[in-house]
């Protein structure tokens, strides 16, 4: 199976799962936990180990992370590496909601990992867009 986990800081990608989720609906293949306001580093890796459990060794892991090399993301690694997955898996730090959907509606629409990775990071970047309203100053309705 291929999976896409979410982790960060706070409330960030369980709240980023969650809208994910209203848009492509509930899927188990879709993750996410967090290191909450004063949670040790050690008790998030013990979450996580235990959110990926039942992965099995020929799985692949897309992960998610808010910043790179913050402690979920670092954690995060140590365990996929403790359980041999590292090598299955695509590792993207800065999510946003455009990358989320994308790495869950296309995941299994590509063999090549560069090709999904190149759609991701394209996606995510073209969901940060800067947007200007235009000033009309003949519209009384404002």
């Amino acid at each position: 199976m291929k999976y896409v986990v979410m982790v960060s800081h706070g409330e960030f990608a369980p709240g980023l799962h969650s809208a994910v989720k209203m848009m492509t609906g509930d899927r188990e293949d879709v993750l996410s936990t967090s290191l909450k306001d004063g949670m040790s580093a050690d008790e998030f890796a013990s979450n996580f180990a235990e959110l990926v459990k039942d992965f099995k060794a020929d799985d692949q892991v897309i992960l998610l992370a808010d910043i790179l090399s913050g402690s979920p993301f670092t954690n995060a690694l140590n365990v996929l590496d403790q359980k041999g997955l590292l090598q299955n898996t695509l590792v993207i730090a800065g999510m946003n909601m455009p990358l989320a959907i994308t790495a869950v509606l296309m995941k299994d629409n590509f063999d090549n990992v560069q090709d999904l990775k190149d759609t991701l990071l394209s996606e995510g970047r073209t969901g940060l867009t800067d947007f200007t309203v235009a000033s009309d100053d003949d519209d009384e309705d404002l």
